[in-house]
């Protein structure tokens, strides 16, 4: 596979932006179209604030932030580009008409991505004389920060673009995962959806306060969440037994709570019970700052996560200088005593490439 070095991104909102900085960072050449006029000077911005995060991470050798190009046109922001992040409005209609407009300007081995969370691969394909270019390539929010993408073709997809794909995303540190079939939502966000569906649920009935609720999971199987997958940690939860154990163990009491699990609508009365419930426990107008602060805690994160995989080469977690007040790990325990270094390593930030 050629070396994707030219990226173009359409749409500039919130998925948009996210996805320009993070291709900005891996070195990419990075043209945007996005027809809002205000575009321009939004996605500067949003570089110039989340540059800091991405620098913080150490994934990329960029220091400075390149230049972002804008494209007059959809057209103009595709012209010879290697791949293509598509991030418009969630409107089938929208995607149809963009894609109509830039198909016979693609090169011959160009692939498009699009991040569509609700919409399905099939859908999208409508719209293609020749669908065989196109994935789905569906990021979690914020991309420049979470590493997932959930990618999918399907029989009318050209054969090795799931896989350039993939590829290509892995070398932006992206961790992927493919969908063996069409489904509405994916994956990731259907699991989203039952616990929130869930949530809103026990909020309904009085159960807890919309605060509480989110607090059990950021406070409870949420940090378990972000090292494991359930079922892994169920696996450990059985002891010597495994996952086996598990659920001879539990299964009794998992079926008797998925009886009881409930199945709001989603009226105004949910709609009211949400707004109330985030307005009584945050400032509903702070959204920078909310955003601010979830970058911090997933910074936060991140980082720890960093250190522990280096746990193994740097000592013991408990080691009192394992890791210096830069964060970095101390190159004095990469080596141990009875395989001393040729030369005495320089000081360095351990790359977090193999992390994400």
């Amino acid at each position: 596979m050629k070396k994707l070095g030219h990226v173009a991104v359409l749409g500039t909102g919130v998925i948009g932006a996210s996805w320009a900085a993070l291709f900005l960072a891996a070195g990419k050449r990075v043209v945007v179209h996005d027809p809002d006029n205000r575009s321009m000077d939004r996605l500067n911005a949003f570089v110039a604030r989340v540059w800091p995060d991405l620098r913080e991470l150490d994934i990329f050798s960029s220091r400075t932030p390149g230049k972002i190009e804008f494209g007059g046109s959809a057209v103009e922001a595709v012209e010879g580009a290697d791949f293509i992040q598509e991030s418009v409005p969630e409107k089938l209609e929208v995607k149809h008409r963009l894609y109509a407009e830039i198909e016979p300007y693609l090169g011959q081995e160009t692939v498009l991505a699009s991040s569509a969370s609700g919409l399905m691969l099939s859908e999208l394909q409508e719209a293609w004389t020749d669908p065989s270019r196109i994935v789905l390539g569906h990021p979690f929010n914020p991309p420049h920060l979470i590493p997932l993408v959930e990618v999918f073709g399907n029989e009318r997809t050209g054969k090795g673009v799931v896989e350039a794909t993939e590829t290509f995303y892995a070398s932006i540190g992206k961790t992927t995962i493919r969908l063996r079939r069409e489904v509405p939502g994916h994956i990731a966000n259907r699991m989203q959806a039952a616990i929130w569906r869930e949530a809103i649920h026990l909020a309904r009935e009085g159960v807890a306060s919309v605060e509480d609720i989110d607090r059990a999971i950021s406070a409870g199987p949420g940090l378990r969440w972000a090292v494991m997958g359930p079922t892994t940690l169920f696996h450990l939860a059985g002891g010597e037994g495994g996952i086996g154990e598990f659920c001879n163990r539990y299964g009794p009491s998992f079926q008797r709570w998925w009886k009881d699990l409930g199945n709001p609508e989603f009226d105004d009365e949910t709609k009211r019970i949400v707004v109330e419930g985030l307005q009584a426990a945050r400032n509903p107008n702070a959204i920078e700052e909310l955003a601010d602060e979830r970058d911090r805690k997933l910074l936060a994160t991140l980082s720890e996560r960093r250190v522990t995989r280096i746990q193994v080469r740097c000592g013991p977690r408990n080691h009192p200088h394992r890791i210096l007040h830069d964060g970095t790990a101390n190159p004095m325990l990469l080596h141990p005593p009875e395989h001393p270094a040729a030369t005495p390593p320089k000081l360095a930030k351990l790359k977090m490439r193999a992390l994400l």
